[in-house]
């Protein structure tokens, strides 16, 4: 046994476990994920109870059941329930999605098994996700154009979808007027007003200059005033159609069909109709804006602004981290210096991310911001330009988080490089300069990569420095849109890592939200990996590409 242990084999067997076991905790963290937020996409059948309160009156409840678990007698009795118990010990509970929130003022409740006198899935009950108020269980009746009924029964069917796909094509023609040719509208005249407030404080106020400033901006007017009549006219449009419905107990809601995304029938949706539904409500979640408190809706704001951000984080500190691991491998004289330098290096890394979101906003934001707003936009003064958070102090402060990991696997790749290949090199009539840029730093060139790799995992989950230097709840607009300059350097954005934060532990519903947590997250794994996957492509061919002059 002695003999066993000295030959290592013991050690091999333990390791070889413990990989095996972060292996498989790894995968089933990644499963929960998947399973927890992807089903939320599929439609899940409304079940119709007979439910029996604890006053002894009977009521209809039309839900989705979302949770299913067994609790003591006594914890129920506890909680006040009076219900029948048969003498058991533990009691099934089921916690059902009721929606309604506008009529009932509940999302959510529980019901308790032996309350429950029956049961059914009737295939007439529909479920209406609205754009407010959450989603909406009943029966349909009617369909109304102005006020009047033209359809009932089973006809109404028929005319409620033609109209619902109208009441969405002018939603969307109205979201781009809102959003893209009224906002550049504005934003244009924004602009005006800086332009004529910069040469009141250059002094070069003429009368020709403030004649062309007084057409461009009476051109924006006209335009505002044509977009606005446009808008008035599809709002009257848009808010003729509604529909009537019955919710559980009998009461009858009117619902304008504007505030209604979608429409259907759970349980009596084929298969094909289910998994069609399902990949619509996905696309839906990677490719629309949030809403309801970034409760529903999709997250491309967040998916956008957290691939914009490590991208300009990977543009900033790829040359910086670069730099420096050059200088210290092949210029710097190795001395005690060099190794305080490298021990300095070293540590940063380990350095929590939350210090480098304050030294970001005390240093870039308060320090550098408010000095480029003096120096280059004083026509905006007060209003901070760049004097406050936004998505280059983001990229910058991550940028700086994350140079220590690009510096320290750079040298590597420096120190694996032969010196005969830089001695050849030099003797061919190269000066240092050349050698290192023709010939060192493309050898080196997968080193590099895997440092940004590196950087780029770590810099795109990051939250705790972003809340501080620019991630917002919610966005207004793009960094990136067709507005001049394009790229809006000064502006917050949203990501995924904060979004996470934000609907799991400040929404207001947090049942409701709970879903998107998982979604989100298994998301933001999936553009971590897909980045990964990019630079380790980039980085394979890099060395493939000099494995000849290694060898």
């Amino acid at each position: 046994m002695k003999e066993w242990f000295k030959s290592g084999v013991p050690w091999v067997w333990l390791t070889a476990g413990s990989v095996s076991i972060s292996v498989i905790m790894v995968v089933g963290l990644l499963v929960l994920i998947a399973v927890r937020g992807l089903g939320h996409f599929w439609p899940h059948s409304v079940v119709e109870f007979d439910y029996r309160n604890n006053d002894g009156s009977q009521e209809q409840v039309l839900a989705e059941v979302v949770e299913e678990e067994e609790i003591p007698v006594a914890r129920l009795a506890s909680a006040g329930y009076t219900g029948e118990m048969s003498g058991k010990k533990l009691i099934s509970r089921y916690l059902v999605k009721t929606g309604n929130r506008d009529v009932s003022g509940l999302d959510f409740r529980w019901l308790v098994e032996p309350s429950i006198a029956k049961r059914s899935h009737p295939e007439e009950v529909m479920t209406i996700e609205r754009r407010e108020w959450g989603n909406f269980y009943g029966r349909l009746q009617a369909i109304k154009e102005g006020g009047k009924v033209v359809a009932e029964g089973d006809a109404a069917w028929d005319a409620l979808y033609p109209r619902l796909d109208r009441a969405l094509k002018i939603y969307d023609e109205i979201y781009h007027i809102e959003k893209s040719e009224i906002g550049a509208v504005n934003y244009g005249l924004e602009r005006l007003r800086l332009k004529h407030r910069r040469l009141e404080l250059d002094d070069a106020v003429t009368p020709e200059r403030l004649a062309d400033l007084e057409a461009s901006r009476k051109q924006y007017d006209d335009r505002y005033v044509d977009l606005q009549r446009r808008l008035n006219d599809l709002y009257v449009e848009f808010k003729r159609d509604s529909l009537t419905a019955t919710v559980a107990d009998g009461r009858e809601v009117e619902i304008p069909l504007a505030k209604v995304v979608r429409v259907f029938r759970p349980n009596a949706m084929s298969l094909p109709q289910k998994l069609g539904h399902y990949v619509e409500k996905v696309w839906e979640f990677v490719s629309d804006d949030p809403r309801e408190a970034n409760t529903e809706g999709g997250i491309f704001p967040a998916i956008f602004g957290t691939v914009l951000m490590v991208m300009l984080m990977s543009v900033f500190v790829t040359p910086f981290g670069v730099i420096a691991a050059v200088y210290l491998r092949e210029y710097a004289k190795q001395g005690f210096v060099t190794r305080v330098i490298r021990i300095a290096v070293n540590n940063l890394a380990g350095v929590p991310s939350i210090v480098y979101g304050v030294f970001g906003l005390g240093f870039f934001v308060y320090f550098l911001g408010s000095h480029i707003d003096q120096l280059l936009f004083p026509e905006a003064l007060p209003a901070p330009t760049f004097g406050t958070p936004g998505l280059m102090w983001s990229s910058i402060t991550l940028a700086l988080l994350t140079l220590p990991v690009v510096i320290v696997a750079t040298e590597e790749g420096l120190s694996r490089i032969p010196s005969s290949i830089r001695e050849g090199s030099l003797a061919l009539g190269a000066t240092k300069a050349e050698t290192l840029w023709r010939t060192v730093l493309p050898m080196a060139s997968p080193a590099i990569m895997t440092g940004l790799i590196l950087a780029v995992a770590r810099a795109a989950g990051e939250v705790a420095p972003l809340m501080l230097v620019g991630v917002v709840k919610l966005a207004p607009s793009l960094p990136l849109d067709g507005n001049s300059p394009f790229l809006h350097l000064d502006r917050k954005f949203m990501h995924l890592g904060f979004h996470i934060y934000d609907v799991g532990f400040q929404s207001p519903n947090v049942e409701a939200a709970r879903p998107l947590v998982y979604a989100t997250a298994l998301l933001l794994v999936l553009v971590i990996v897909a980045l990964n996957l990019a630079a380790i492509a980039i980085r394979n061919r890099l060395r493939e590409k000099y494995k000849a002059l290694e060898a």
